[in-house]
């Protein structure tokens, strides 16, 4: 009985049963794709380096924050060598300003993969975009911490020294 009322069924139905087999099936298979050759040619190489100097430069072109993070960090930088830093400090305040060009570049990263996947409103590419822009947020504020402990022992004696003679 059940074989009959399954041969049965309109035949509309197949198509969308099996592509959902189909789909079910493919979704309990793990694809594992063919090893790539590495190319390790010099103009591979040197094409690659292209490719991320191009990224670099639409970013810094493009992106207004990155811009100002830049314009922040060379200030920085200035003002680190007015004041004579220690090694230490150096790294503290590069290794800073690196990782806030970084996630700036993620965060651009993030946006255009979304921008690219969908051309509608859909709430997971707000918080996809909202995510990347507050790791940005919280890379610059930690920035500015390190700022402030690497600065302001310097900065201090200058300041009371300027004040106090008033």
């Amino acid at each position: 009985m059940a074989q009959m009322i399954r041969d049965r069924e309109p035949t509309s139905h197949a198509p969308a049963r099996a592509s959902m087999l189909q789909h079910q099936e493919y979704r309990s298979i793990s694809v594992v794709p063919a090893p790539r050759r590495i190319d390790r040619s010099n103009r591979s190489l040197i094409a690659s380096f292209g490719y991320a100097f191009s990224g670099l430069w639409y970013l810094l072109r493009t992106q207004r924050n990155a811009q100002i993070h830049v314009l922040i960090g060379s200030c920085a930088v200035a003002l680190g060598g007015f004041l004579h830093l220690e090694r230490w400090e150096w790294l503290a305040l590069v290794l800073m300003i690196v990782v806030v060009l970084a996630a700036e570049g993620a965060n651009t990263a993030v946006e255009a993969a979304v921008d690219v996947a969908t051309e509608q409103f859909h709430p997971l590419a707000r918080i996809a975009k909202d995510v990347a822009a507050g790791t940005v947020l919280i890379c610059a504020m930690a920035a500015v911490i390190v700022g402030c402990v690497i600065f302001i022992p310097h900065l201090w004696p200058l300041i009371v020294g300027l004040y106090g003679s008033l």
